[in-house]
């Protein structure tokens, strides 16, 4: 199993909204600090917009800042948002036309792991992963 690149990048944006604090942030700032399209992240910011996760403010002087304190946002809430689907074989997907089925042992396994992977997820929130303002001054030497 692996996260879309929308769902990275949307932790990676509530990361940095967290590590701003009161402070207003742009996406242009973001996108500086991640080495990542503006882009994309303009797509992730609607999304954490319209989900209430952050607030735009417009204006000259506008950004964007967190709509939630960080204790209340939930990894595994942000996780269900951004990600498309949790199939992880035919069968769990509508369409399924697989010949076992019927009597497939495996479905229930992987059930019994999507639902572990998905209650860790939730035991987690921002505040758990929030880092500090210097975490994000990107090491150019590496590049």
């Amino acid at each position: 199993m692996r996260l879309t690149s929308f769902s990275d990048y949307t932790l990676r944006m509530l990361m940095f909204a967290a590590s701003a604090e009161d402070r207003l942030f742009t996406i242009e700032e973001t996108a500086r600090a991640f080495g990542v399209s503006r882009t994309h992240l303009n797509k992730v910011a609607n999304t954490l917009t319209r989900a209430g996760y952050l607030v735009a403010v417009r204006g000259r002087s506008g950004g964007l800042t967190l709509g939630r304190r960080p204790e209340d946002i939930r990894i595994g809430d942000v996780i269900r948002l951004t990600e498309p689907d949790f199939a992880l074989v035919e069968c769990f997907a509508t369409g399924n036309h697989c010949t076992i089925t019927s009597c497939c042992k495996l479905s229930g396994m992987l059930r019994d792991a999507l639902s572990s992977f998905q209650n860790t997820l939730d035991s987690y929130t921002l505040a758990d992963i929030a880092l500090a303002p210097r975490d994000f001054l990107r090491d150019t030497s590496r590049a």
